[in-house]
């Protein structure tokens, strides 16, 4: 024996997780491809609570409103007796909810908003369909 591994022995490799960066800006691109299909995609929007920043601009965004634990994503559209939709964007694998993103999405539902977490885009994608489309779903 040569002590050589075959191809066989080797691991393979999984590739890389998008990151949660990737993922939301694939899910844009998706609904502009999907406007069409649903024009209330147009008032779709991303709330930048996130990122790395200098603390001056940390503190100047706080000014501003900044506030830590919003969703990341809002579709401002009223469907069935929910106002808007609430979408915590996560990364495919891993990602956790924040105190205070459990606080925001608590607080927005009991002001009758559906919020949801997301595990990548596709998944945000079939929950966006889905409250279009039927929401009575979330019920």
């Amino acid at each position: 024996m040569s002590g050589k591994k075959s191809e066989q022995d080797r691991p393979i490799m999984e590739p890389p997780v998008p990151t949660e960066s990737a993922e939301q800006q694939t899910l844009f691109t998706w609904a502009e491809y999907n406007r069409a299909k649903y024009p209330e995609l147009r008032w779709m929007y991303h709330i930048p609570n996130e990122g790395k920043r200098s603390f001056q601009r940390g503190a100047q965004m706080r000014r501003e409103g900044l506030k830590p634990g919003v969703p990341d994503v809002c579709l401002p559209v009223a469907r069935g007796n929910y106002s808007a939709l609430y979408i915590e964007m996560k990364r495919i694998r891993g990602g956790r909810l924040t105190a205070e993103q459990k606080e925001w999405a608590d607080g927005l539902r009991r002001c009758g908003n559906l919020v949801m977490r997301c595990n990548g885009w596709e998944q945000a994608a079939r929950v966006i369909e889905q409250y279009l489309t039927s929401w009575e779903d979330f019920r």
